[in-house]
């Protein structure tokens, strides 16, 4: 511990200095300080990586073993043996991209009606949306529950998606995309060229929002992707699992082997790193672009 803190330290004075050296010794400490978040960001997913290669033992070893063993195809053979993981993400996949897919859409039209067109009671209609942003999600967590039961969705992955495709928040971002970045005067031409509401939405509004489109999906696709509380109180068989569900049960009093667990949490996790990985450009595009007023 000692040593820790005295190489944070000489960290921090390293950096005061070069920060005192002109615009290229603050760039190089603004880099180091970013590099360094980032790698301690990335060490959770290092030896989650580690892990799922070690065995049980192995794991709890001290001090702890940074390198990848050679236990993959036991602790793959072992997870297989305990739990249907292909199904699994089978029902995760079709959960969350519906989600995603609906959220998109209703969030989008929503977004852009408060935008665009001027309707009584717009403004208190919409200042009741945002009032429902500061209502704690686990609030409601009952009478969604009881909603569910009654409309016979309980096993059914339609209580999951339905009830919030089309939430405030997705539409309160859609609404600042739309009011900084759609121009008006493209509208109306496309209105003077003949084309219907629906037709300018489609064909003349969406391709503008595919930023917004973006940074809004990859906050859903997470979200969704990791959804616990809910699918623990609706999916009760375990055919309709998804991944944050066939984790737990493989959780157990009796001895739990976590070098499978650790790899199942790995593939588990492989897709929410691929998908930002490939659609962080989006990402990062969609939240400067909603940040910028428009012309």
């Amino acid at each position: 511990m000692t040593t820790l803190l005295i190489i944070l330290f000489g960290y921090i004075v390293l950096l005061l200095v070069l920060s005192r050296l002109g615009t290229v010794g603050k760039k190089i400490a603004l880099y180091s300080v970013l590099i360094l978040v980032a790698l301690i960001m990335l060490i959770p997913f290092y030896l989650m990586f580690v892990m799922s290669t070690l065995k049980t033992n192995e794991i709890y070893s001290f001090p702890p073993i940074l390198t990848f063993g050679s236990n993959l195809a036991t602790n793959w053979k072992n997870m297989n043996d305990s739990i249907n993981l292909m199904r699994a993400f089978g029902n995760s996949c079709k959960v969350t991209f519906s989600y995603v897919i609906l959220t998109l859409l209703f969030c989008s039209m929503g977004g852009y009606a408060f935008s665009i067109y001027d309707f009584p009671g717009k403004k208190q209609l919409f200042r009741i949306l945002l009032a429902t942003m500061m209502v704690p999600a686990t609030a409601g967590m009952i009478p969604w529950f009881i909603l569910m039961s009654k409309l016979g969705w309980v096993n059914d992955f339609k209580a999951l998606i339905i009830p919030g495709c089309a939430n405030a928040f997705g539409i309160f971002w859609m609404r600042q995309y739309c009011q900084n970045n759609v121009p008006r005067a493209l509208m109306e031409a496309a209105r003077i060229d003949g084309c219907s509401e629906w037709t300018i939405f489609f064909r003349v509004i969406a391709p503008i929002l595919l930023p917004a489109y973006a940074s809004l999906g990859i906050m859903n696709f997470v979200n969704q992707w990791n959804e616990f509380t809910q699918s623990l109180l609706i999916l009760k068989k375990a055919r309709f699992y998804t991944l944050p569900l066939l984790l737990r049960s493989m959780v157990s009093d009796r001895g739990n082997d976590y070098g499978a667990i650790m790899l199942a949490s790995t593939c588990a996790v492989l897709p929410l790193l691929v998908i930002f990985l490939f659609a962080s450009k989006y990402f990062m595009s969609g939240l400067t672009a909603g940040a910028v007023k428009g012309e």
